[in-house]
């Protein structure tokens, strides 16, 4: 073929594209058209494949979280029923065990402060008692001294002679200090010692009769008394200065 024969080809080709455009462009179209259509099916193939169902007897082996679980036949789930009923038996018997015990702990709390209440009342009682019966030992020693000073002043009145009186009220007095003593109670010296202001309470001062009773008691305006190392009345005197 001759140059001339391809620019004839040539020319015919272009001649038959202007006459027939739409037909050109039809087949571009279809072209076009197939090739989305096979990626929409290829797509579609994908989309199903991925959203497809699990197979249900695949998704009942799962459970909500996503892991297998074994399918229990009717003995197993006897056997583990079982094993859940022993087990209940068994909390509820450590129940009622400890239900039991908080019982006896109760009955016990409230026996104890029942008792507790009734020693407090009975000790309340006995300390009333205490004050108020406290010195009937001393009393009942006292009341023979009171006897004898009874007798004295009858003798005194009907008496002739003075002197066995004083000695009857010398030996009266005599048997009440010793009862005194033995109660616990004595007498607070003072007299030529040095001012103790833990014992003594200074009425007033007056100069000393000499120089070694300076600062010491010179007299006694009334006695004091302590009961066994407490002092319950202060002895009342007077210093030199």
């Amino acid at each position: 073929m001759d140059i001339n024969d391809e620019l004839t080809s040539d020319n015919a080709e272009k001649k038959d594209d202007l006459v027939n455009p739409e037909l050109s462009s039809e087949q571009e179209n279809e072209q076009n058209s197939e090739q989305p259509e096979n990626i929409k099916d290829d797509n579609n193939e994908v989309l199903t494949d991925e959203n497809k169902e699990p197979d249900k007897k695949e998704a009942g082996k799962r459970s909500f979280f996503g892991k297998k679980t074994k399918t229990l036949n009717a003995d197993e789930i006897a056997k583990k029923l079982e094993v859940l009923l022993t087990e209940h038996e068994e909390l509820t018997k450590k129940f009622e065990e400890q239900a039991e015990k908080l019982q006896e702990m109760n009955d016990r709390y409230l026996r104890t402060t029942a008792e507790f209440d009734n020693f407090r009342k009975r000790t309340a009682k006995e300390k009333i008692d205490l004050i108020k019966y406290g010195g009937e030992n001393v009393l009942m020693d006292i009341i023979p001294v009171i006897d004898n000073f009874e007798r004295a002043m009858q003798a005194i009145e009907t008496a002739k002679d003075i002197e066995p009186i004083k000695e009857g009220i010398f030996l009266i007095y005599a048997k009440f200090t010793e009862l005194l003593k033995q109660k616990g109670i004595k007498e607070i010296e003072a007299v030529n010692l040095d001012f103790n202001t833990d014992v003594h309470e200074a009425i007033t001062k007056i100069p000393a009769p000499g120089e070694e009773m300076k600062g010491k008691v010179v007299d006694v305006v009334e006695k004091g008394y302590m009961l066994y190392d407490k002092v319950i009345r202060f002895s009342k005197v007077v210093v030199g200065e």
